[in-house]
């Protein structure tokens, strides 16, 4: 039962990641807030880096709520695959992996629908 709580909150998470527009950004926390998931940002995280690369959903436009890409070896290199998306959207990202985010931010318009 837990597999198709998860792959449902993971679908809900990847259709709203869908919206984000090209060129704009949101974070964790506010993914997880516009589903009703207010603090489930990590979980957000985790439904995302089960995504399968290269993916439709573009998970590029999720970073962290410091306006940064978190790089970690964990991620096995899309770290660096995420920043390099970003630029050829037009986004700045420092070599840190710092981004203008409240610049970019994705602002919805509400109510976003996706299904509970």
């Amino acid at each position: 039962m837990a597999s198709q709580q998860s792959t449902s909150f993971d679908q809900r998470v990847y259709d709203l990641v869908a919206q984000i527009p090209k060129g704009r950004l949101a974070t964790y926390g506010q993914i997880a807030e516009l589903l009703g998931c207010w603090g489930c940002a990590r979980q957000v995280g985790w439904a995302l880096r089960r995504l399968q690369l290269p993916s439709e959903v573009p998970w590029q436009r999720v970073v962290n709520a410091s306006g940064r890409i978190s790089f970690s070896p964990a991620r096995e290199g899309s770290d660096w695959i995420q920043r390099q998306l970003l630029i050829e959207e037009g986004i700045p990202v420092s070599e840190q992996g710092a981004l203008p985010l409240r610049r970019y931010l994705w602002t919805p318009e509400l109510p976003i629908p996706i299904e509970p």
